[in-house]
């Protein structure tokens, strides 16, 4: 749901590592000592992981990386990256962990101490995770016990931008670590897609932000679309018109449209998006804002969730209310069935 050319990544061979654990170097000091990022350690091959992996092998680093299903051995060997026989494997000596991971819960399964142990000493673990800011404060907590400083970045685009370098990333942290990884994270999106939103959790809510409303506004497009219809519009009139109105959107004239041919967005799981969507509203309660569209929002991809089943399909609320319409945007059966 993002999308221009990313800048080479550092190529230049590591300095000298610099001694350092928590309870002696702050985790900006650490950042400022540590050597330059190159020996890289990803954990995640999926559909994001792998084209994030081939981008930082293609800007000179080397990377190595581990998926708990073996059959990601040969993706991850075609892109020019090694493939490791565990988590831990693949993070001893490196000098900075990337984790692409489906959510919080694989990052927790992930993450476990003993993978922070075996990092350089001044390694940076940048989290590529849509995660929720209460799920990643244990992990940033464990990282930094073990003098690991701590980005969180997660991504907005599909593989197909990762594949291309035009990933937009969400950085929460320290800027100062942030400046330092730059020129790897220049290896998968191009500078002006890199936002620092500001310090730990923002990178992660920003990520979620924009999910709630890219999932609320297909909704609310949903619903009007079907309105028209109701009333008599030509759909493709109407959604041309809604395209060049004050309302246009990058949904309305490069995603919906899809929904006339049947495609419900097929590369994202329903489970994932509600998984998000609850965890944006839990911030909203925790920190006391006004919360009714979110939790619509929330409660129509529940019932989506219930109906269609942990599938992927980034639109399928959009089949949810055509069912309660009892009109379909497309022609031909219901998806499912």
């Amino acid at each position: 749901m993002d999308v221009d050319p990313s800048c080479p990544g550092d190529t230049g061979a590591p300095e000298a590592a610099v001694p350092g654990n928590a309870g002696a170097v702050g985790a900006a000091d650490a950042v400022r000592q540590a050597p330059a990022l190159s020996r890289v350690a990803l954990l995640g091959a999926g559909r994001m992981g792998t084209p994030v992996c081939g981008r930082l092998v293609r800007a000179g680093h080397r990377v190595a990386a581990f998926d708990p299903r073996p059959e990601r051995e040969h993706a991850v060997r075609s892109v020019g990256a090694e493939w490791g026989r565990s988590a831990v494997a693949v993070a001893t000596t490196a000098d900075v962990l990337i984790t692409v991971l489906p959510g919080p819960a694989e990052a927790e399964a992930a993450l476990g101490d003993a993978v922070f142990a075996a990092l350089a000493p001044g390694a940076v673990w940048i989290d590529m995770t849509s995660n929720a800011p209460a799920a990643a404060a244990p992990l940033r907590e464990r990282a930094r016990a073990h003098g690991v400083a701590v980005l969180e970045a997660p991504i907005g685009g599909s593989p197909g931008d990762a594949a291309q370098g035009r990933l937009r990333l969400f950085v929460g942290g320290v800027a100062d670590t942030l400046d330092r990884c730059r020129p790897l994270l220049e290896s998968v999106a191009a500078p002006d897609r890199i936002a620092h939103m500001g310090g730990p959790g923002t990178g992660y809510t920003a990520k979620l932000l924009v999910n709630l409303l890219w999932f609320g506004q297909a909704a609310a497009t949903a619903e009007a679309l079907l309105l028209g219809s109701r009333a008599g519009i030509d759909l493709r009139v109407l959604c041309d018109a809604l395209a060049d109105s004050a309302i246009g959107s990058d949904l309305i004239r490069r995603d919906l449209p899809s929904v006339f041919t049947g495609d419900y967005l097929a590369s994202y799981g329903l489970d994932r998006i509600h998984e998000q969507l609850t965890a944006i509203t839990a911030a909203a309660r925790h920190l006391g804002t006004p919360h009714e569209m979110a939790d619509t929002v929330e409660r129509l991809h529940r019932r989506a969730l219930d109906r269609f089943g942990a599938v992927d399909g980034e639109l399928l609320v959009v089949a949810l209310l055509e069912e309660a319409a009892g009109t379909r945007l497309r022609s031909g059966p219901p998806p499912h069935e």
